[in-house]
């Protein structure tokens, strides 16, 4: 299972001279396996793992001192090891579990920067300090569509993808697949069980099923160890709260979060702000800021704090907690299929446009996304899940302030336009970075 991040990691590893690299991810994405089984093996003589999580008496490693030759003579005795600094990559994995290592990265980058050093965690927002200019940082998310197509092993299909070919021939296919990731999601240990070569599609549905419920048990077991009783049962009022503002949605676009019922007696955005950031933090959910008027680059300075979309972090596991079915997601009923695009298209630009989004708001008028090309200009892109679709509110937007051109993902193959307004099928949402 192929990664696009590591492309990110070989330019890091060839730079003469480096800080060690950050690799930050909700918990389950898939940091260890490409770190020790991808990127590790095809870059360097060995890899040094050390498990914080799985051994917290590894700390003792830096208890004498934090200079890199120190603990990496610790690390040699420990293990019975020989590390070679031009030649070995060392891994601390789950590195937010010792504070001691995450400090020791500032040492590494300013007394051993030749050295290959690499952290992952999966709650790195939660440290208590943090080595601010000292470590390049990278995020690792679920698995993206393109990386979708990769596992599953069709190189001709994959390549129609990045040369964003139309036709109906090629939607068909892609449309197929499009459905299959709504139900199967991102998540790797969920995206192998679906290409796996044994079992027919009524079992690898009760096994991606099965993921899906381990991987929510965990999340929601997360809110107690890292954030005590009462803030936890916060955090997982905000979390359904998501999930049951989106699914209200419909077929509508989905609105702005609302802070009312959520917690009981808590009504305004600072009373939800600490289990709406925690979210935010461990990377399960993400926002969206729609802002009104002209928008004007920078697009952050017209968001207001207090006003955003959450979506969740992963399409799949989304469907799951609503109870939607894979059948249900073949069918695309039109009581759901509008978040659940909006979803999909909200975490494809997160893992390979921008993050935050932001859209745009006017009266009645609703634009999802506001996406900046390359030549800094303004793009609306409109979202709709199904084929046949008027984009009033898109229209609205390009007579008020006559953008350099528009976007309309639908459900179709895309393909006819109206003056400004380009259409593209959903599964080509990431292709906005190409403008």
């Amino acid at each position: 299972m192929q990664r696009l991040l590591i492309d990110d990691l070989v330019e890091w590893k060839r730079q003469p001279a480096r800080k060690p690299i950050l690799l930050d991810g909700a918990r389950q994405v898939g940091k260890t396996y490409l770190i020790e089984q991808l990127f590790g093996p095809q870059e360097f003589r060995q890899v040094h793992r050390l498990d914080f999580r799985l051994e917290p008496g590894l700390a003792e490693l830096f208890a004498d001192s934090l200079d890199p030759q120190a603990v990496l003579s610790n690390i040699e005795l420990r293990f019975n090891v020989d590390i070679d600094v031009e030649h070995d990559l060392i891994f601390f994995d789950e590195v937010g579990e010792c504070q001691a290592a995450v400090d020791s990265l500032k040492y590494f980058a300013e007394d051993l920067p030749q050295a290959f050093v690499c952290a992952s965690g999966s709650n790195i927002g939660l440290l208590d300090s943090f080595p601010v200019g000292k470590v390049q940082q990278l995020e690792l998310f679920p698995l993206c569509f393109e990386e979708f197509l990769m596992a599953a092993e069709q190189p001709r299909l994959l390549q129609a993808f990045r040369a964003q070919r139309r036709g109906q021939i090629v939607h068909q296919q892609l449309w197929s697949f499009l459905l299959a990731y709504y139900f199967v999601g991102g998540m790797p240990e969920a995206v192998g069980e679906w290409f796996a070569d044994e079992g027919s599609i009524r079992e690898r549905v009760e096994r991606v099923g099965r993921v899906h419920r381990d991987l929510v048990v965990g999340y929601q077991r997360d809110f107690g160890k890292y954030a005590g009783k009462l803030h936890a049962q916060h955090i997982d009022e905000v979390f359904a709260s998501v999930l049951g503002q989106l699914a209200a949605c419909q077929d509508d676009s989905v609105k702005r979060f609302r802070f009312r019922d959520v917690i009981e007696r808590k009504r305004r955005y600072q009373e939800l702000r600490g289990p709406i950031d925690w979210l935010e933090t461990t990377k399960l959910v993400r926002k969206c800021y729609p802002i009104k008027g002209r928008p004007q680059a920078p697009l952050w300075a017209q968001a207001r704090q207090n006003i955003f979309k959450l979506y969740l972090f992963d399409v799949g596991l989304l469907g799951y907690m609503l109870g939607l079915r894979y059948a249900d997601q073949q069918a695309q009923s039109l009581s759901f299929k509008g978040y659940i695009a909006e979803n999909f298209v909200q975490n494809e630009l997160s893992v390979r446009v921008a993050y935050p989004t932001f859209g745009w708001e006017q009266g009645d008028a609703q634009v999802e996304f506001l996406h900046r090309d390359r030549d800094g200009e303004v793009i609306p892109v409109e979202v709709k899940s199904g084929t046949r679709t008027r984009a009033r509110s898109l229209r609205s937007y390009v007579e008020r302030y006559q953008p350099r051109s528009a976007i309309k993902l639908i459900g179709g193959p895309g393909g006819e336009g109206e003056g400004l307004i380009e259409t593209w099928p959903l599964y080509y949402a990431q292709h906005l970075r190409d403008l």
